[in-house]
């Protein structure tokens, strides 16, 4: 099985979570939230599909740069794509990920064990700047904006 088939059937079963949770979760029905899924599908496969061709970058950037592009006003179809997506709530897509996240380093606990405290340490340091440096530059962009 290829890479990509493989990507596609995990990004399908994170999709079809997805949907559940977010109908469970947020009301937003099966039928209404299934375009927006969709079209994260098609965005999500598009970036891998990028990342075959062009292995120089990480894959999430190609996803990210194709997201922005799809929703960029003045694209066509971009709002569109907007009202799709807005049907499926952030924490319901987050909920199976950080689920296979979990299960992924599960599998792998006698190589996580062996990192040590040191992991922790350098996880909460990345963490920590991560929020700053996104904080930062929200603050610099509402600022810029007049929003603050």
């Amino acid at each position: 099985m290829s890479k990509i088939t493989e990507a596609a059937i995990v990004l399908a079963l994170v999709g079809v979570i997805t949907l559940v949770g977010n109908w469970i979760g947020y009301g937003f029905g099966l039928a209404e939230a299934l375009p927006g899924m969709a079209t994260l599908f098609v965005i999500c496969v598009l970036g891998i599909l990028a990342n075959r061709f062009i292995y120089k970058l990480p894959t999430v950037l190609y996803v990210i740069t194709i997201g922005m592009i799809v929703t960029l006003p003045g694209f066509p179809g971009s709002a569109t794509v907007a009202a799709w997506v807005s049907k499926v709530n952030f924490l319901a897509l987050t909920t199976p990920i950080l689920a296979y996240a979990g299960v992924g380093i599960g599998k792998d606990l006698p190589a996580l064990k062996e990192t040590g405290w040191r992991i922790v340490v350098v996880s909460l340091f990345v963490m920590a700047g991560t929020y700053v440096g996104s904080a930062a530059i929200a603050h610099v962009v509402l600022k810029y904006l007049g929003e603050i």
